[in-house]
């Protein structure tokens, strides 16, 4: 196990708020979309705040997961979907506010979800990229079918394979000693610049014709 210093475990855990308040706003815009009432649309933001990293907890054996045995979490998404709730008819318009948050958050829980695997496993190229990846996209995958639609990451453009590729971001600036401040920094830059420009150019993986 790799010990991560007490300042490094502080900004994790302020990252992965500020990664769960991002999913959260999501979560909480898709619900409204879809004619929720504000019990809805508390609970669809909580559900893509903090599913992924839940997953990931429970696949890398932290028991109970943060969501659970840290508060803020659920907290900080039932604020966000009551804002959001009164919010909304002034930013209706801005769809791509709903974009840009939901980059972020990939960026943020690619970065969180690699970071903790490597506290745990080390220099494991493989536990980084399932961490990350499924802390990143568990959540949008649980928001959107319980709205009856097809996950994002299956049918968008570049998404899963954005969080992949920050998590080869991760692992390459470690390779390179980097400090971790610089790799998780990097995972996030990388991962939502790649899906913010896989946005605006429509830049999509092959699909069957």
């Amino acid at each position: 196990m790799t010990e991560l210093s007490s300042p490094i475990q502080t900004i994790v855990l302020i990252l992965d708020l500020f990664g769960t308040m991002a999913f959260a706003v999501t979560g909480a815009f898709k619900a409204i979309e879809h004619k929720a009432d504000i019990v809805g649309i508390i609970i669809l933001a909580t559900i893509t705040g903090v599913a992924g990293g839940t997953i990931r907890d429970i696949m890398l054996g932290h028991f109970p997961p943060h969501s659970i045995s840290n508060p803020n979490y659920v907290i900080i998404t039932a604020i966000t979907g009551i804002v959001i709730f009164f919010l909304y008819p002034k930013m209706q318009k801005h769809w791509d506010l709903f974009l840009k948050f939901d980059a972020l958050g990939l960026g943020v829980f690619t970065a969180i979800g690699a970071t903790l695997a490597y506290q745990l496993f080390g220099m494991n190229f493989l536990a980084m990229a399932m961490a990350g990846m499924v802390t990143a996209v568990g959540g949008g995958i649980l928001r959107d079918m319980f709205v009856n639609e097809i996950p994002m990451v299956f049918v968008k453009e570049l998404y899963a394979s954005a969080s992949f590729l920050g998590v080869v971001a991760f692992y390459v600036l470690l390779l390179v000693q980097l400090q971790i401040e610089a790799a998780t920094i990097g995972a996030i830059l990388v991962t939502t610049i790649l899906r913010l420009v896989a946005m605006k150019y429509n830049w999509n993986l092959p699909k069957v014709h």
